[in-house]
């Protein structure tokens, strides 16, 4: 059984930063690829960002130059730095790891950027 927890969400003024963290419970970021998710109200869930266990990167074109992928194997902790934020990136984000056809979601970490 994997489980994330993720962490670091908060309000934030438009143009501020937030970095999100997200733990697992074993040594699996090692192996899966690992993705950051968001759902805003009354919307569906949408890709963020992604890394691969060669720590490969890749981003949705809305956060692309703003948001980071980061991981820390030894920590078993995937971090998404995020910049320069916008009041549309206002949303409940989730990481994710997809295990033997198997996909895992944290609880989710609100974000909220607002003046």
């Amino acid at each position: 059984q994997v489980q994330l927890v993720e962490s670091g969400g908060g309000l934030v003024q438009p143009g501020g930063s937030l970095r999100l963290s997200c733990a697992a419970s074993g040594s699996i970021f090692s192996i899966y690829p690992v993705g950051w998710y968001r759902q805003a109200p009354g919307k569906q869930r949408e890709f963020v960002a992604v890394i691969s266990s060669a720590g490969n990167t890749n981003y949705a074109d809305s956060v692309k130059g703003r948001f980071t992928i980061s991981g820390d194997n030894a920590k078993n902790t995937v971090y998404l730095q995020m910049n320069s934020l916008k009041p549309e990136d206002t949303a409940v984000y989730y990481c994710n790891v997809r295990v033997e056809l198997i996909n895992y979601w944290g609880q989710g970490t609100q974000v909220t950027v607002s003046s």
